[in-house]
């Protein structure tokens, strides 16, 4: 059994994996903020993500946003926040994602997911050689967001990584 302190991270992105940029699946109740993209979230995912038994971190441009105004609309509890630097002063590497490297920081060697629209083979490469521990890196299709099958692919690493 895996301690707390050794629960795999989940980074979660929030616009393709959560708001999906295809039609709205889920009939949503009319949304009170400015924000109409806010309908597309399926309250579903939230339950289904805790159940997952991962320590969930936002990985999103929505930043502290993503607690205040996505987390109530899904039953999440308040996440930690993966802060961007301001600038990049090491540069990134042509193909690289810009989220890459503060992920690979953040999980300080612990086994995490992250769950994103728009990762590369580079992005994994980069994190197989700067990662010492088991990582997944996820792309969702941003059309349809999180969905069954990759609830599923999630939970089959996990098992693999950190059996309960």
């Amino acid at each position: 059994m895996t301690s707390a302190a050794e629960r795999p991270l989940l980074f979660l992105d929030v616009d393709g994996p959560l708001i999906p940029f295809g039609s709205p699946t889920v009939a949503a109740a009319p949304v009170d903020v400015g924000n109409p993209l806010l309908a597309r979230l399926d309250p579903r995912v939230g339950a289904r993500l805790m159940a997952l038994g991962c320590d969930l971190v936002w990985a999103t441009t929505w930043m502290e946003e993503a607690n205040t105004v996505v987390a109530p609309r899904m039953g999440l509890p308040r996440l930690p926040v993966l802060e961007w630097p301001d600038t990049d002063a090491g540069g990134t590497p042509r193909g690289l994602h810009w989220k890459t490297r503060p992920v690979v920081e953040w999980a300080a060697g612990r086994p995490f997911i992250w769950v994103d629209d728009e990762i590369s083979a580079m992005d994994r490469l980069w994190v197989d050689a700067s990662h010492p521990g088991p990582s997944l890196l996820h792309q969702v299709e941003p059309a349809k967001g999180l969905n069954g099958a990759d609830f599923s692919a999630l939970a089959e690493w996990l098992e693999a990584v950190a059996p309960r």
